[in-house]
């Protein structure tokens, strides 16, 4: 689909008067598509999402930079609930490319007829929960003013940019881009000199990209990152094909591990196997590149020793690929163990630091004391700059929440409720914030995880809280502050004493925003170490999912209290009624 085309179906979406409704979504990516639809469509609701941005695309409408691509497999990095919609869609490559995605989402849009209930352009300011009508506000950044039953926050994990503090940021001459703000018109970097300050995941990506056209490239580096070879490639018909034949294995397969992903975790260990059987199979791995090399082993998140090894591998290619030995230290200079971070895969990063118009900063020994007028001063020389490319990543999880004036019961303030920490009920509620979900929110599998999957899975637990409260006459609903995250505060606790992650720099695994405190390596321990976090069976399409192995499903047939049970109330006029439930179910004590 083309820009102008799409350009002209945004314009078909007209600006509908603010109103009360059942729901408000706030957020059109994959999140709040799925959502609207399943409030809509399968429950009749009267829902609208309010979107900041003029299109469907959620953190891929701004994620435009070069050499943006996801690193979930394309036939994995999709909806699954629609057997017509897999059947319907082709994917061109093994990873598919932000343009490819965007056209995907849009097909959905228009499959589902989902943009007539989409108001673009528009962003959410201020969300207030009216104690005495039980109904949210929300104000928009154009003065508009709605209210709703339930509001859902699907506003992705990913979608709050952070910029580094620098002094004289303001005075650099030339032109300033950040990697998730990126311009649609794109950025001309053919004979200038260009700075690239972040070695995330998003720094990779865009290297080689930037690389290949720009007169000069420096690349500040304050942390150097594990990278795995992307392999991407042009899909086969035979692949294609294969997979629509074998979809309902896929799906089986994604929905039954703790990753989301279409591959499972080995079940041997580092040390079941000799040196020379370890090395050949980390080499298959390499060879075949992407995410799953870290399902080499059971154990590479779990055992330091076991980690070690696979760290240890991975610099040495590091060494074999960069022909400078310095740059090749610098860039196997890593300071964390393997997938501490969000494991990063590429193509051709390292073989990038081989060009002559290509040099590496290391702003760790010597760091960036200023941008100037002309560029970029670290402690010990001046790089002349025409643009600044900042892949400083994202205020990530708690940060596109917190840009909300978001308040609860008694006008509590959601900085205030998380000022020691995020809070939540495995990421899908928050205490004292009555009928206030969000979808993939701090303390789920979130981005340690293939996001469609999660997504789905928190969209349709959402889709049949809501059934079964307007089936029972409840008013709100929320978790108490001693259900909201005590079960997995405990499992921190015991991970942080056997799991490898010792210090690791801010990123998504340690979030450079006060509220959001944690350890993606503890989380995603966590769920390596647990039975698979999606539905365990999904006839047709089954709402009904599950985290950790002692949550109960939700549905049909007697329920049983869960050995981590937690309590939820839910209230009618008549006044607050205890429900006890295991957590993914509410079921009123009568």
């Amino acid at each position: 689909m083309t820009e102008p085309k799409i350009a002209t179906m945004r314009a078909a979406s007209a600006r509908k008067s603010p109103r009360d409704l059942d729901a408000l979504i706030i957020g059109a990516g994959f999140s709040g598509l799925y959502q609207l639809i399943c409030l809509r469509d399968r429950l009749g609701l009267d829902v609208q999402i309010l979107e900041a941005a003029e299109g469907v695309g959620g953190t891929w409408y701004w994620n435009r930079y070069p050499g943006a691509r996801c690193d979930s497999e394309s036939h994995s990095y999709c909806y699954t609930f629609s057997d017509e919609l897999v059947q319907d869609w082709d994917w061109s490559e093994r990873y598919p490319g932000q343009p490819e995605i965007m056209r995907y989402l849009n097909h959905v849009a228009d499959r589902f007829d989902v943009k007539k209930d989409i108001q673009f352009s528009t962003r959410v300011t201020r969300a207030h929960f009216d104690e005495g009508t039980k109904r949210w506000v929300i104000t928009t950044d154009g003065g508009d003013r709605w209210t709703a039953k339930f509001l859902i926050a699907a506003i992705g994990c990913l979608s709050t940019t952070t910029m580094p503090k620098i002094p004289g940021l303001e005075t650099f001459a030339g032109r300033s881009v950040h990697t998730g703000q990126w311009p649609h018109e794109g950025v001309d970097f053919a004979d200038k000199r260009v700075g690239l300050i972040g070695t995330g995941s998003t720094g990779i990506q865009a290297t080689p990209v930037i690389a290949e056209t720009a007169r000069h490239l420096s690349v500040f580096q304050r942390t150097a990152n594990y990278s795995v070879p992307a392999r991407n490639a042009a899909l086969t018909p035979e692949f294609r094909a294969w997979v629509k034949a074998n979809f309902a294995d896929i799906r089986r397969t994604m929905h039954g591990n703790t990753n989301g992903h279409p591959f499972t975790i080995a079940e041997r260990r580092v040390f079941d196997v000799s040196a020379e059987q370890r090395q050949a199979l980390y080499e298959a791995a390499w060879e075949k590149g992407g995410l799953q090399f870290r399902a080499t082993f059971h154990d590479l998140l779990l055992s330091k020793e076991a980690n070690d090894t696979a760290a240890a591998f991975l610099r040495d290619k590091i060494r074999s690929i960069v022909k400078n030995p310095a740059t090749a230290e610098l860039l196997a200079d890593i300071d964390h163990p393997y997938a501490a971070k969000r494991p990063p895969i590429d193509t051709n990063y390292f073989e990038t630091f081989n060009r002559e118009n290509v040099t590496l900063v290391d702003v760790r020994r010597m760091p960036i004391e200023a941008i100037t007028a002309t560029g970029v001063r670290t402690a010990t020389a001046d790089y002349a700059l025409d643009i600044l490319v900042f892949a400083t990543g994202f205020d990530a999880m708690t940060g596109p929440l917190l840009g909300i004036d978001v308040r609860g019961r008694g006008g509590i303030e959601i900085a205030k409720a998380w000022d020691a920490g995020p809070r939540t009920y495995l990421g899908l509620q928050i205490a004292g914030f009555p009928n206030l979900f969000t979808v993939t929110g701090p303390g789920s599998p979130s981005v340690l995880s293939n996001m469609p999957v999660a997504i789905e899975q928190h969209v349709e637990w959402i889709t049949e809280c809501i059934a079964h409260m307007r089936g029972a006459g409840h008013a709100t609903i929320e978790p108490t502050h001693d259900a909201a995250i005590p079960g997995l505060a405990k499992s921190m606790r015991r991970l942080t004493r056997r799991c490898c992650r010792r210090r690791t720099t801010p990123g998504i695994s340690a979030p450079t925003s006060p509220a959001n405190r944690g350890c993606s390596c503890l989380m995603r321990a966590a769920w390596h170490d647990t039975a698979p976090f999606a539905p365990t069976s999904r006839p047709g399409v089954t709402t009904a999912s599950r985290l950790v192995p002692d949550y109960e499903r939700a549905g049909p047939g007697p329920r049983r209290r869960s050995s981590r049970s937690a309590w939820m109330r839910a209230t009618t006029s008549a006044g607050a009624i205890p429900l006890i439930a295991c957590p993914f179910s509410t079921v009123s004590e009568k």
